[in-house]
């Protein structure tokens, strides 16, 4: 299987929507859309001439260091219209490695000072939701201090954010509330 052509049919700021004219396995001709946070030039370089691909945005298992707990934070989302439980995430700026992303959305989004990223655990590459987008973020472990604040949130931003102990935890994946799938899998592992 292999794309033959792409074309974009939305270009917003923080997402693109693209029609893939792609071959499948028997020969035939189809189209599938991909959403992306990436330029056409961008995509087109990576499908058709090899190009690696940066990733897009960072996701955080941050354990406070001095707490013992889970960083976690419900949010409101446009597209549920409601509130729900995550981790901290965030888009990486332009020239930005993700470590200086990881500090940067931890504090913007928890008040909260990345002290050490854990490299054994983390992973640079991940994908989120591979038959929708080929957005990638690096999935990263760390430790922070710090008291909680909502002071460097942006406007958009309607975010609590809660440490959560391993019962607190485990009472939040056992509930009927809305969480995202980063967060419930970063919440098993952290429970054990």
């Amino acid at each position: 299987m292999s794309i033959k052509n792409i074309k974009t049919l939305a270009d917003t700021k923080y997402l693109k929507l693209y029609d893939a004219e792609y071959i499948n396995k028997n020969g035939d001709t189809k189209n599938w859309s991909i959403a992306s946070r990436k330029d056409l030039c961008t995509l087109k370089n990576i499908y058709f001439n090899g190009t690696k691909g940066n990733i897009d945005s960072v996701i955080i298992i941050a354990t406070h260091i001095h707490e013992n707990k889970l960083v976690i934070i419900k949010q409101f989302r446009i597209p549920l219209n409601d509130y729900v439980y995550e981790i901290p995430a965030g888009l990486v700026d332009p020239g930005e490695d993700f470590e200086t992303t990881v500090g940067r959305e931890l504090k913007e989004e928890t008040g909260l000072n990345l002290i050490k990223i854990d490299f054994s655990k983390t992973k640079s590459q991940t994908y989120i939701s591979t038959g929708m987008t080929d957005e990638s973020a690096a999935l990263v472990y760390c430790t922070c201090d710090g008291e909680i604040s909502r002071e460097y949130l942006e406007p958009d931003e309607d975010i609590e954010v809660m440490l959560m102990s391993k019962k607190e935890a485990k009472s939040l994946i056992t509930s009927n509330e809305k969480i995202d799938i980063k967060a419930f899998l970063s919440i098993q592992n952290f429970i054990g």
